[in-house]
């Protein structure tokens, strides 16, 4: 899969991920009511992060916001913050990609920089994603602890065989979303991390390649002649070849290659 077509896709899935996750936290049904062995079936109860719904069997629906805070449980206002937190890096992100891919020319925009804002989005998009599975995980841990406490209550007195009328709650269609969105973000955020490899520049190195002249490399050597004597060597001016390496004697006696041309 070449470099454009990766990052086209991730960028895709990372859309329709964010639009999942902004779906799943603005939905009512995070919590419906467990029908199973319930004697109550004219009314239907289902609740979401913001508000709680009522479903008459006329087919009547009422809903009524939350208009507390603090009076609201510390698991469901983290979930709040968990869901808004990745809704928010995702948008960020996406505007960043949008910048960042390879099919849009703006300006003189290098492939660094592209490639460098592609990484960015990236990373944003798997952290938005972790935030809304995150987010719809310890919902759904809540709704279970609820299931089975609520399950326990149920039957009291007489070695439990009374049954009380009481309300469960299962998993609700939001939180299908939920998970789903969250996926397909982290994998388009990856996507998009491994697209970032492709778009940078690759760094050539160049070796270093010495050339010597085809001429003579002929150092003379100064400071004058010599008065020769009896008891020393020959002392006469000599011509010094490649550096001092060899006299005019050697060069004479031994040929280089550069003598023939």
């Amino acid at each position: 899969m070449s470099t454009t077509t990766l990052q086209v896709v991730g960028f895709l899935l990372s859309i329709v991920g964010l639009a999942g996750c902004i779906a799943a936290t603005g939905m009512d049904m995070w919590s419906t009511q467990d029908l199973y062995d319930n004697p109550v079936t004219s009314v239907f109860q289902y609740e979401g992060l913001w508000r709680s719904c009522v479903t008459q069997s006329s087919g009547f629906t009422e809903c009524r916001p939350y208009f507390t805070i603090l009076g609201l449980p510390a698991m469901l206002q983290a979930v709040r913050a968990l869901m808004i937190v990745g809704i928010v890096l995702g948008a960020i992100s996406l505007l960043v990609s949008i910048f960042a891919l390879k099919c849009i020319r703006i300006g003189s925009m290098e492939d660094s920089a592209k490639a460098n804002m592609t990484l960015t989005s990236g990373i944003m998009f798997i952290v938005s994603g972790l935030c809304a599975i995150a987010g719809v995980s310890v919902f759904a841990n809540m709704l279970v602890t609820n299931f089975w406490m609520s399950t326990a209550n149920m039957y009291t007195g007489m070695g439990g065989m009374v049954q009380t009328v009481q309300t469960r709650y299962t998993f609700g269609a939001a939180l299908f979303v939920g998970w789903v969105a969250g996926g397909l973000t982290l994998i388009g955020g990856v996507m998009m991390c491994i697209a970032c490899r492709g778009l940078a520049p690759e760094e050539t190195n160049y070796k270093a390649v010495s050339y010597h002249a085809s001429g003579h490399n002929v150092a003379y050597k100064t400071g004058g002649f010599k008065a020769s004597t009896g008891f020393g060597s020959n002392t006469k001016n000599k011509k010094i070849y490649d550096g001092g390496a060899r006299t005019e004697e050697d060069v004479q006696s031994h040929p280089s290659k550069y003598d023939y041309v």
